[in-house]
């Protein structure tokens, strides 16, 4: 499964070309990145009254956050955006790494419930697509506002095992005011400090006439941010801390080989994960362990950024799906929280981007006819004083933010 991975990444990196314009240094402002996009495909601006909190989303980009800033159009733009494979009009049959806050996918990945394989197909490079209804198709724009934005897809999927699912996905994009951040995190934070944040929404409802049983395989709602990494960029997950008899891993730390000490630590009921875009590894937490938050500290630019979920309900709760490219022990035993850092596996390599991303998944979804299951994924940026920072994650992660920089 790992040398499968990696011979997909390094086929893709040499597909789009390594990225080296200086927007993917994290030099370029929201109001050009907002100009690039609007040449390629349509674009939703999401703003407050005052103009300073300002989110791009995309119909035609399946209803993709690509970016947001806190500080208007000369502000810093917080979103990954891949110039090169947006400008290039291209697609590539496997997998088209646009970019964005926050993307909207479906788990399973791998093994006999799969929807990225064909049934009957083995588990290699040549035979694994991502959907192309949420990887590149358009979406229908419902309806918007000056401060939201509403989608719908209609899809039909059949995945490894041979069972269509017939669903509807809804989702809605929200740009959210600071007393709604205040709400959300339970947080009260700096007048000073510079803020934007926004939710997806993301409900899947079954429009066929079969129920979705586990014996069939399910699927998950699986929310991916991709953000512009830098040397200084450390990512933070807090868990639920107890034995491993008890609560089994702390964190699987194995999607493309064991990450070296150097990259990641735990510490305290913290994981502690570089996010430099140097070198790709990846980790999950699992549900026993999941606090449903989340976040990235740049020391260098005074950057927090916090991803929070919506926790699950019902007989579902520990019900996640398994991506491994391989027929599973265990099809349920998957991770709710991922963190990827993307960069060359060995020196000289080409990567994506360079980007690291901030991942959530819900439980798989056993549907009736009619039913839904929802999924919410909320990112918050913060800028400005350490100081007003520092309340936040203590208040949040349980760390100050001198731990946060000096762990690495």
């Amino acid at each position: 499964m790992k040398k499968t991975l990696i011979i997909l990444f390094v086929m893709i990196s040499i597909t789009l070309g390594c990225q080296t314009k200086e927007e993917q240094e994290g030099t370029m402002t929201f109001q050009e990145d907002l100009e690039f996009l609007k040449k390629h495909t349509d674009v939703i601006l999401l703003s407050d009254e005052e103009g300073q909190a300002q989110v791009v989303v995309s119909a035609g980009m399946q209803g993709r956050v690509l970016t947001s800033t806190a500080s208007g159009g000369y502000g810093r733009s917080f979103g990954w955006v891949n110039y090169d494979l947006i400008a290039s009009g291209e697609r590539n049959p496997h997998f088209n790494p646009f970019g964005g806050e926050d993307r909207f996918w479906l788990g399973p990945e791998g093994g006999q419930y799969s929807i990225y394989f064909e049934k009957g197909n083995p588990f290699k490079l040549d035979y694994w697509h991502v959907p192309s209804e949420f990887d590149w198709e358009k979406w229908q724009l419902k309806s918007k506002t000056n401060n939201r934005a509403e989608f719908s897809k209609k899809m039909k999927l059949t995945n490894c095992f041979g069972f269509t699912f017939d669903f509807e996905i809804d989702r809605t994009i929200r740009l959210l005011q600071k007393s709604d951040v205040t709400e959300k995190l339970g947080v009260e934070f700096g007048a000073n400090l510079k803020v934007v944040a926004f939710e997806s929404e993301n409900t899947i409802t079954n429009t066929g006439e079969m129920a979705w049983h586990k014996e069939t395989g399910l699927l998950s709602i699986w929310i991916l941010g991709m953000f512009t990494p830098s040397p200084t960029t450390t990512i933070v997950v807090p868990f639920k801390q107890g034995s491993e008899d008890e609560l089994g891993p702390i964190v699987n730390d194995e999607y493309f080989g064991k990450v070296p000490p150097a990259r990641l630590k735990i510490k305290s009921g913290t994981i502690y994960f570089k996010g430099d875009g140097k070198q790709r590894s990846k980790i999950g937490v699992p549900p026993n362990r999941c606090l449903y938050i989340a976040g990235s500290y740049n020391e260098k630019d005074q950057v927090l950024t916090i991803i929070k979920m919506s926790p699950p309900e019902g007989p579902d709760h520990y019900l996640y799906v398994n991506s491994l490219w391989e027929i599973q022990k265990d099809p349920y035993g998957g991770d709710v929280i991922n963190a990827y850092n993307d960069g060359p596996l060995e020196p000289g390599e080409k990567s994506m981007g360079p980007f690291y991303e901030l991942e959530s998944s819900s439980p798989g979804a056993q549907l009736d006819p009619g039913e839904s299951i929802t999924h919410c994924h909320t990112t918050f940026h913060f800028k400005g004083d350490e100081t007003d920072l520092d309340k936040i994650t203590q208040e949040l992660f349980k760390v100050t933010l001198e731990e946060i920089k000096s762990v690495f």
